[in-house]
């Protein structure tokens, strides 16, 4: 009994070392970052725009060979400064060839600074531990938890539940305050078609002009926010004389011959010119960007939707005719759904494309939307989802063989409506992305963007790349495809559906 008591005593000392959390960090006085001299990007910028114009200029990066091959570029022809922000950075070969290159640009005076979310950084602390190192590469964490490693850093989850689920998954990159890339994709492999087995259908949008500077935005409100916190704050760096060694590495092992499915700039020279074809093909549009602030008070109740979640709201609620949702996640639950009632629009068409339980990488994910899907179907939505045998994978996705061997799972967050605006960036429809996350959307009012992404949308909706989810005269769900029909979640086995089916009843999908 002794030794049940005094176990029971360690383990709420440490649940209340858990707790405690760590003090906010006081940055000092924002300094007001002065406008950039001429670079690259800037003379690009005034050849491309009219300055008497507000308009921004953007170009959809559909695929993720040509997303990793703008990033590589941008850095490559950055002169002073480049803001990144992700919610995941990992450390595998895209990641690794990214944060090398950012210490090389380092290397010849560029200011680097580098944000991210502490939710996916444990094990990857080596690597950006490098890049710390760097006189002229800074890097804080958003949102910590106080144990960095162990039962410890799981417990967190549980001791500080309300403030450990408000996550920054804003992602936004940012070069010379002039160019930026929004959008859906984290870094790493399976979202740049690198990865042999897994790869994302993702978007982004790459914005040059003015709204690149409402991304600088995005970033200073997380950088100077007091639950952003310096790496060394959190982990022991190495020594001066290793550091300053594997930075050398670091670096130095971007210029070897890379493995890579994507041919990347080998000189700025190359970027540019690559650069420039990009630029010279963007479309200039009216756009708007809305980020969600981070919270004053990540403990405070989460309840409200956030500013993403309104502007969205409001741009169904001006929609005429049809609204199209490409979103890996879909939670729409009860106040969401009673909201789509409550239109004034009885003749408003809403379609869905999601994943399905065979391509969602997160089971858990899936359960909280299968929970709502059948009230989804009820309201009226047309719900479809993607087939992991679906043709367009080797349209999406430019590294082929991955289609034949692996999967593809939708990782993309887009909303058109009337075929004529689109919402993009990091904002899945879920609860978490309306109540929780901080999230970045551009909404680009161009009929011809707007159109681009909508047909993509109608050829991921035919049969053969998706199944239609619809209530039979039974009120059983099936699932169709063409002149076939499966009245339960198809291409998966038993303990993968009995996984999403209990976990769909418990009323989590808030968290999920």
């Amino acid at each position: 009994m002794m030794f049940v008591r005094l176990g029971a005593l360690l383990m709420l000392g440490l649940l209340a070392g858990c707790a405690r959390g760590l003090p906010p960090v006081d940055h000092g006085p924002v300094l007001t970052l002065s406008s950039e001299p001429d670079s690259f990007v800037m003379d690009q910028r005034r050849m491309q725009l009219d300055p008497e114009s507000a308009y921004s200029a953007f170009q959809l990066l559909d695929t993720g060979r040509d997303a990793f091959t703008v990033r590589a570029a941008l850095i490559e022809a950055a002169s002073h400064r480049i803001d990144a922000q992700y919610y995941i950075w990992n450390d595998d070969a895209s990641g690794r060839y990214l944060a090398g290159r950012l210490v090389a640009a380092a290397d010849r005076g560029v200011q680097v600074r580098l944000l991210l979310d502490d939710i996916n950084v444990a094990g990857k602390e080596s690597l950006f531990a490098v890049m710390e190192a760097h006189p002229n590469i800074a890097i804080r964490i958003f949102n910590p938890s106080p144990s960095r490693s162990g039962v410890g850093r799981w417990l967190s989850f549980i001791t500080d539940f309300d403030r450990i689920n408000r996550r920054m998954h804003n992602k936004t990159f940012v070069v010379d305050g002039q160019v930026g890339i929004a959008g859906g994709r984290n870094i790493g492999d399976e979202y740049f078609d690198e990865d042999p087995q897994l790869n994302f259908r993702d978007r982004d949008v790459m914005v040059l002009g003015p709204l690149a500077a409402g991304m600088t935005d995005n970033f200073e409100a997380y950088w100077h926010n007091r639950w952003a916190y310096p790496l060394g704050q959190l982990y022991k760096l190495p020594e001066s004389a290793k550091a300053l060694d594997n930075l050398s590495r670091l670096s130095r092992q971007t210029t070897e011959p890379q493995a890579f499915k994507a041919a990347l700039p080998q000189s700025r020279g190359s970027a540019e010119q690559l650069l420039e074809t990009w630029f010279a093909t963007m479309v200039q549009a009216d756009g708007e960007l809305v980020f969600d602030p981070p919270p004053e008070d990540p403990e405070a109740p989460a309840n409200a939707p956030r500013a993403t979640a309104r502007a969205l709201y409001g741009l169904i609620e001006s929609a005429r005719s049809d609204v199209l949702i490409e979103s890996a996640y879909l939670i729409l639950a009860e106040t969401q759904l009673e909201g789509l009632d409550n239109l004034n629009n009885e003749t408003l068409s809403v379609t869905a494309f999601t994943n399905s339980l065979a391509t969602n990488d997160l089971v858990p994910n899936h359960s909280g939307y299968a929970r709502w899907r059948r009230d989804m179907l009820e309201q009226g939505i047309t719900l479809h989802e993607l087939r992991p045998d679906a043709p367009a994978c080797k349209r999406w996705i430019t590294n082929h063989e991955a289609c034949d061997q692996g999967m593809v799972s939708l990782h993309s967050k887009a909303v058109v409506f009337d075929r004529e605006t689109l919402f993009i960036g990091s904002f899945n429809v879920n609860l978490r992305s309306i109540y929780l996350n901080g999230e970045t959307a551009l909404i680009i009012r161009s009929p011809q963007l707007a159109r681009t992404v909508a047909e993509d949308i109608d050829d991921a909706l035919k049969p053969e790349n998706s199944w239609r989810v619809v209530l039979g005269s039974d009120g059983r769900i099936a699932w169709k495809s063409g002149d076939q029909e499966w009245h339960r979640e198809p291409e998966v086995g038993f303990w993968r559906r009995a996984a999403s089916r209990m976990l769909s009843w418990l009323p989590i999908e808030k968290y999920l």
